[in-house]
């Protein structure tokens, strides 16, 4: 059954979210649904917020040549790190998703179930690493956010292991936190301080309202052991989090856990090609190349842009994976032709989740599928593993060491 939600199409009041024709339908869905101070936590980035544009503004460089009578059926299936998925994307890593909706980590994970994507908790979810591995078997990705206590890590390592995650994402550039001044001029900062304006217009949601006062402030499960167990409250264990990620990070961090983890081993937040080449000498598997969404450095360059670097430098040595300013089919599959094996998306899903819950998650994942298919068909391809930068208009150059970078890994 259709969930109403406060989206508006062409005048009309309300809609539904099966609706919604594209994300950013689901977006100003979002919007409405959520106060100011919460909508502006997933929109926004950091600084002057040049990043974020840029991130959105480097994919719309990029064009797609049309290839007609080419009789292709598209199949947008992708084998990464020895599994199947049936879509060329998965779900980021985001925090606090359940105070979007409640349950909202878990929400997205079984969403990522139902589409045969891979879901990557973030280290900052309000689910612990146990549920969502239940709710996500098979799908199930852990990012790890290094904490200054090396034995909190190796504990929260042994965690994922021991629920079946067989994939570990360590993201490297959180260290140092960063100046995302929307969320300081709304007070969204530890401890709060909210304008009195800002707690005004929260109260013109009243629905959302309704939701927080049922279910209370979302905890940081996964850090609840190590912050003071049961008893601790949702603020002291965002405290000792907050403590916690002020730890710097080095390659022996890197050279640690890739000795502790067993599956596959991630880099995410990499932006300089010799980084992801030292990567590779350390045992690395994959890197997801990425900005944080524009949420920690401003002056950051978009992945897109820097994407051919690292496929000149590390080639078919390192699966290439990639995050940031993602919101059409088309994104995805110039991210593919330019080198990438695999992407993931933040934003999109969590404006189908603050749209309207399970149904609005299914939406923005369904639309992505939608538009990829249709593009495969526009430009004659059969499969992911047949794009290539001959698709792309203008057609850039191939770096030095290209070869198709979308083949099946194992």
């Amino acid at each position: 059954m259709a969930i109403p939600t406060t989206l508006a199409l062409n005048g009309s009041w309300p809609m539904n979210v099966e609706d919604a024709i594209n994300i950013e339908d689901l977006r100003r869905s979002g919007r409405r649904s959520l106060p100011r101070i919460v909508f502006d936590f997933i929109e926004g980035g950091c600084e002057d917020e040049t990043c974020l544009e840029r991130n959105l503004a480097s994919f719309r460089r990029h064009g797609l040549r049309p290839r007609y009578l080419t009789g292709a059926e598209p199949d947008q299936s992708v084998r990464l790190f020895a599994k199947t998925y049936a879509s060329p994307f998965g779900i980021a890593p985001t925090g606090l998703a359940a105070l979007y909706r409640p349950g909202g980590d878990l929400t997205l994970a079984s969403a990522a179930v139902a589409a045969d994507i891979p879901f990557i908790q973030s280290g900052a979810s309000t689910a612990s690493i146990e549920a969502i591995a239940k709710a996500a078997r098979g799908h199930a990705w852990y990012q790890l956010y290094q904490p200054a206590n090396p034995a909190v890590a190796d504990d929260l390592v042994r965690r994922a292991r021991d629920s079946g995650v067989e994939t570990l994402v360590l993201t490297v550039d959180a260290q140092g936190g960063s100046n995302q001044e929307r969320n300081l001029r709304n007070g969204f900062a530890q401890p709060l301080k909210m304008r009195p304006s800002t707690v005004l217009e929260a109260l013109r949601h009243p629905a959302w309202i309704a939701r927080y006062l049922r279910h209370g402030m979302p905890v940081f499960e996964d850090w609840r052991p190590y912050a003071g167990g049961d008893a601790a409250s949702a603020a002291t264990i965002a405290r000792f989090v907050a403590a916690q990620g002020r730890a710097s990070q080095s390659w022996h961090d890197v050279e640690r856990l890739r000795r502790l983890w067993p599956g596959s081993f991630v880099l995410k937040g990499l932006l300089h090609p010799d980084d992801a080449a030292r990567a590779v000498e350390l045992g690395v598997d994959g890197v997801i190349i990425s900005n944080h969404g524009g949420r920690k450095l401003d002056r950051a360059p978009a992945p897109i842009d820097v994407l051919p670097g690292f496929v000149d430098r590390v080639g078919d040595r390192l699966t290439l994976m990639i995050d940031g300013g993602i919101r059409r089919g088309a994104d995805i599959v110039t991210a593919l032709c330019l080198g990438a094996r695999f992407c993931f998306v933040g934003r999109a899903p969590l404006y189908g989740l603050a749209a309207g819950g399970r149904p609005g998650v299914d939406r923005a994942l369904a639309l992505l599928q939608r538009e990829i298919d249709l593009i495969l068909r526009q430009i004659g391809c059969g499969t992911i593993a047949e794009l290539s930068p001959d698709h792309l208009w203008p057609h850039p150059p191939l770096p030095a060491h290209y070869s198709n970078a979308q083949a099946a890994t194992s």
